[in-house]
């Protein structure tokens, strides 16, 4: 099991919207999907661009860059099924948002 660190409040991300974290070296894309948060690596395999900055519809998530689409609960990519970005376990403790980092 991994160490579990604070992202965010449940107040800080809206319905619909995601952010970026900074956590120990990890850039994290936090996003808030029917009342359950995910998080995946910020960065998009295609060109590198900030996921947590791109449009959220439902449960994917539009690289601001390119367009690549990601679903945000498994990190599959969309546009290229052979890709996918890393995902972290979420637990939500009292109103904090917790990423479970690797060991």
């Amino acid at each position: 099991m991994g160490e579990r660190v604070r992202v965010a409040g449940t107040q800080d991300l809206a319905p619909g919207t995601g952010m970026v974290a900074e956590v120990r070296g990890h850039r994290i894309a936090v996003f808030h999907v029917d009342g359950q948060f995910y998080a995946i690596d910020n960065t998009c395999v295609h060109r590198g661009g900030p996921l947590g900055e791109g449009e959220l519809n439902g449960e994917v998530v539009s690289c601001p860059w390119h367009g690549w689409e990601y679903n945000v609960k498994t990190g599959a990519c969309l546009t290229n099924p052979s890709a996918s970005v890393k995902t972290y376990p979420v637990v939500v403790e009292n109103s904090d948002v917790m990423v479970e980092l690797p060991s």
